[in-house]
């Protein structure tokens, strides 16, 4: 392999730490493609983030259960795999999530118990990705109900990760990483033509990594409880809502997807988290191309049938 510079640069793009690698024949090459990448990105974000009025996602929610909203396509396309994704986890996972009400959640040391189940299945009354209502041929979108809110927390990192190794690719760059918080997509080899390695966080110790997998031309994604929970009668409960019953699910500490989109990885990891360790290595393993590791609330690592081939 001829001799290529190591190009990095770390920011904080929608709302996250971003951090891109590329190896390059030299400083100059290496940065023009990363100041393409974090264009790509900060597009992606204006488009996507429910922090700026003018964005679409916000146009969207405001006319919810009013009016339909003329959208870019590229927009249209990631909702309807968004709700692709919903149709196979069984609404696990839903990006009409945003509708939530929050004022029942803070997971801190004054949450010390749960809500009833009425109040809790109130608070997830309009989250249903069935209700987003898509016309092709008007390139819109529609949310049937008034106060429902769509967001793309669980996709969006990984949607733009993807898009920006695309970018790095066009302008050349053969080996390179992209990690948006930890929805990561690497590519190529490095220097020394080995594989990039990539740790898997142990839960009990976050700064730790407990494995460490060799990927090329794959990404991964990790959801978990670790950093944000509530212990309630010693039960650990997760930050992450079950969207049918309102509920914090348990059961598992964190979810690692493999595959080759960062995308599918980030869209997938939450909903196995929802799942539970059988049901959602259950979903794994009808998917191809896709492997998955999850360790339990009790510190058992499960992995999908196919963990070995990739």
């Amino acid at each position: 392999m001829e001799s290529q510079l190591s190009v990095k640069r770390t920011l904080k793009l929608m709302g996250n730490r971003f951090e891109f690698t590329a190896l390059a024949e030299d400083q100059l090459h290496g940065n023009a493609a990363i100041d393409a990448a974090v264009a790509e990105v900060t597009r992606i974000e204006r488009l996507l983030t429910t922090f700026n009025e003018s964005s679409q996602t916000c146009q969207i929610n405001s006319a919810a259960g009013v009016s339909p909203v003329r959208v870019d396509q590229e927009v249209i396309a990631l909702i309807e795999r968004a709700q692709k994704i919903s149709e196979i986890t069984d609404g696990a996972f839903d990006i009409t999530y945003g509708s939530i009400d929050k004022r029942l959640w803070n997971f801190d040391q004054h949450m010390t118990s749960l809500p009833d189940q009425q109040t809790a299945l109130a608070s997830v009354d309009l989250i249903d990705y069935r209700n987003v209502v898509i016309d092709k041929a008007s390139s819109s979108v529609m949310l049937k109900n008034k106060g429902m809110r769509i967001g793309f927390g669980g996709i969006g990192k990984g949607y733009a990760a993807d898009r920006a190794k695309l970018v790095m690719q066009d302008h050349g760059i053969k080996s390179g990483i992209v990690n948006a918080a930890g929805d990561l997509t690497a590519w190529g080899k490095q220097h020394d033509g080995k594989a990039w390695t990539v740790g898997i966080a142990d839960p009990a110790q976050t700064k730790q990594p407990f494995s460490a997998l060799n990927i090329s031309d794959m990404a991964i994604a990790t959801s978990g409880n670790y950093e944000k929970f509530v212990i309630i009668d010693g039960q650990r409960y997760s930050h992450t809502i079950d969207p049918k019953t309102g509920l914090p699910v348990s059961g598992v500490k964190s979810v690692s997807i493999i595959c080759p989109s960062a995308e599918l990885a980030d869209a997938l990891a939450t909903p196995v988290v929802v799942m539970g360790v059988k049901v959602g290595l259950e979903l794994i393993n009808q998917i191809k191309q896709v492997a998955c590791i999850v360790i339990s609330d009790d510190d058992r690592v499960f992995t999908s049938k196919n963990i070995n081939v990739i």
